[in-house]
């Protein structure tokens, strides 16, 4: 059974995942979502999940922010 707010062929990453996206520590992760600054789903065991479309989302919007601050000194 999937739950109601998540795509069923959506894919779900850990905060490790997310770490390593990022190249950040996974607890950074875990205090992004705590601040609502990433989405998380918890499990039925209480733990955070990531989708990965909002987590490639981002990283792309951080790309490119840095790739337009970057040629435009």
């Amino acid at each position: 059974m999937s739950a109601p707010t998540q795509n069923s062929n959506e894919r779900l990453l850990t905060p490790g995942e997310v770490a390593t996206l990022f190249r950040v520590d996974p607890k950074t992760v875990t205090r992004w979502a705590s601040a609502g600054r990433i989405g998380s789903i918890r499990t039925p065991g209480g733990h955070r999940r990531f989708r990965e479309s909002e987590v490639r989302g981002m990283l792309a919007d951080l790309t490119s922010e840095a790739t337009v601050s970057t040629h435009h000194r």
